[in-house]
């Protein structure tokens, strides 16, 4: 069944984290992120300050026609792990830039997203993310580019 609610643009004002959450605060707050945790089946395993492991358990939707997981899937799942490290403690940040590495096909059912920051600034951070399956294979590696906007004048 497709989803028909219309777009609405209040919900880019969720009042963010409190400082130094607990897991279940940031997994409540992320489960707002749709795409992530609804569709695609990402789950928050660990969030701190600039790293986050999170997971997917692979099914139908992740694959595509050859057989494989999906490229978008594994980026999802990149993607959302980077989210999580680049806004724990820190200001809303948004991605600026993020470039993958697709290194092997997944053996197993299950991937794993580690994020760690590399550096981080004020307004800045730099960000790498490793993504293996349960059996140690590592299927892809991202680094990201990340923006803290700040207050508009």
């Amino acid at each position: 069944m497709q989803d028909t609610t219309a777009f609405d643009a209040t919900l880019f004002s969720n009042p963010p984290l409190p400082p130094g959450p607990a897991l279940e605060q940031v997994r409540e707050f992320y489960s707002h992120d749709h795409f992530a945790t609804k569709l695609a089946n990402c789950v928050i395993q660990e969030a701190a300050y600039g790293y986050a492991v999170c997971s997917m358990e692979l099914d139908r939707r992740h694959i595509n026609a050859q057989g494989f997981p999906m490229g978008g899937a594994v980026f999802t799942l990149a993607d959302f792990a980077l989210a999580i490290a680049c806004n724990y403690d820190e200001p809303p940040t948004v991605a600026m830039s993020n470039t993958i590495d697709y290194l092997k096909v997944a053996k197993g059912t299950r991937l794993i997203a580690t994020a760690r920051v590399v550096s981080a600034g004020r307004k800045m951070g730099f960000y790498h993310i490793d993504v293996h399956d349960e059996t140690g294979v590592h299927v892809a590696q991202m680094s990201a580019k990340c923006y803290r906007p700040g207050p508009r004048n």
